[in-house]
């Protein structure tokens, strides 16, 4: 991959498996927030049970990835669709809070945590690919290369959400600036739909993969957009 895409990926797990980590178990808890982590854990909820819509009912006999399974919600309710889940995240802390919240109730499915990169070739290949907010730091061409070396393994469909290009989403940018540099998260790298689904048609369209639904949560300080890619 790119130089960009290793030093922000580096950035990320740093981020999320020390800066961030606390303050992450608590917004995917059942604990108590403020207005605007409130805010995001709605967008979050929402956006989660729209990725999880355009999965199959019945996912008995199915490999699903969890790109960036963050502590593992999207992971559980897949596999208690009957699912094979491997979910990753590039946060040792996040995963191991996710082992540590998996309920004992999975039905006929499993999940197996691992900590690494989502792109890994050892990981094998899946019938369906979730990353939920794992592509919105990331620039247009790592975004677009990321999608390439997934659809490689993937044989169904490949559900991600991106960061769109919005003047509340730019307003928001403007105020996260004011922090002290060692609060911020790593930037959000808001996309153009119009242009990131150019890119999506020039690179997969060729071998197969379309854009099909797509969904725009808008929730306080909480903005993303899901897309489907199907393979034909």
């Amino acid at each position: 991959m790119t130089t960009s895409y290793l030093e922000r990926r580096g950035q990320i797990e740093t981020y999320f498996d020390r800066t961030a980590a606390d303050a992450w178990a608590r917004l995917t808890s059942t604990a108590p927030v403020g207005r605007i982590r409130a805010t995001v854990r709605a967008g979050r909820e929402a956006m989660r049970h729209t990725l999880l819509g355009w999965l199959p009912a019945d996912l008995r006999g199915r490999r699903v990835l969890d790109a960036g399974c963050g502590t593992g919600a999207l992971a559980v309710d897949a596999a208690r669709r009957g699912a094979s889940v491997l979910a990753i995240d590039l946060s040792p802390t996040l995963v191991e809070l996710a082992r540590q919240r998996l309920p004992a109730d999975l039905g006929a499915g499993r999940i197996e945590f691992r900590s690494g990169d989502m792109l890994d070739p050892a990981l094998g290949r899946f019938d369906y690919v979730v990353g939920m907010d794992s592509l919105i730091h990331y620039r247009a061409a790592d975004v677009i290369g990321v999608l390439c070396g997934l659809a490689e393994r993937t044989d169904q469909a490949l559900l991600f959400t991106f960061a769109p290009k919005t003047p509340a989403l730019a307003a928001m940018h403007a105020v996260g600036r004011l922090f002290p540099r060692s609060d911020r998260a790593p930037a959000i790298e808001p996309l153009g739909e119009r242009h990131l689904h150019g890119l999506l048609a020039a690179e997969l369209g060729p071998h197969g993969w379309y854009a099909c639904r797509t969904r725009r949560i808008a929730s306080g300080f909480y903005t993303s957009q899901a897309l489907e890619l199907l393979k034909k």
